[in-house]
């Protein structure tokens, strides 16, 4: 008689995980997951079950809701993240940070460099830091290569805001958080920054707090 096939730990885990009905839980800072490279994906889920992964990290992010979310941030070591944006924002908000609406994607083992020199910087937040945005400069456009989850290859240039969601997923990945790219003295709770600093860009909150932008 055969033994019983040995299920891998983060398929064991992702199971369990999705055992129970809508979003996943979301892991927050302090937590080793977060502060750990992500495994590269070679198969470690079977195919029905990373389709099944993919839907609850989408479920999740809309519940959250937000415009991305990375594997660790649900406990799952893995190099893998969701991104969509709707991008429903003030056209003012929406011309000063290049927020334009991005589709739903899987991006699987993602890496991203620069193209060109230059930097943008403006508040940012992270599902995994509840309560709190921080100006993080980040490069203005930025070439990411993936694969999606059908195992096709993706090479693409993303600018402005779908720059920054890309740097900030993929930064998840490796153990990177926006707070670790931030200027410390930009640190907001999340009604001050409504209240105070909900400009489209970030120059008056630098002025007042005393940090420089790029």
């Amino acid at each position: 008689m055969s033994s019983p096939r040995a299920v891998a730990p983060l398929a064991q885990r992702v199971e369990e995980l999705l055992a129970a009905d809508g979003p996943l839980p979301i892991v927050a800072a302090g937590q080793p997951v977060l502060r750990t490279p992500a495994e590269p994906f070679t198969g470690q889920l079977e195919p029905a079950l990373l389709a099944r992964f993919v839907e609850a990290l989408r479920l999740t992010m809309h519940a959250a809701p937000g415009v991305g979310v990375a594997a660790p941030q649900v406990g799952v070591g893995l190099r893998i993240a969701v991104i969509e944006d709707p991008a429903t924002v003030p056209d003012e908000v929406r011309e000063a940070r290049g927020r334009v609406p991005q589709p739903f994607r899987v991006l699987v083992n993602p890496a991203y460099e620069a193209v060109g020199d230059a930097r943008a910087a403006f508040f940012e937040g992270c599902l995994s830091v509840p309560g709190y945005q921080a100006v993080v400069a980040r490069a203005a456009s930025v070439r990411l290569r993936c694969e999606d989850e059908h195992g096709r290859a993706v090479d693409e240039v993303f600018h402005g805001w779908p720059a920054r969601i890309v740097q900030h997923e993929t930064d998840h990945l490796d153990g990177t958080l926006y707070l670790d790219r931030a200027e410390p003295r930009s640190l907001t709770l999340n009604e001050v920054l409504a209240a105070r600093w909900a400009q489209p860009t970030p120059e008056t909150a630098a002025e007042e707090l005393g940090f420089d932008l790029p």
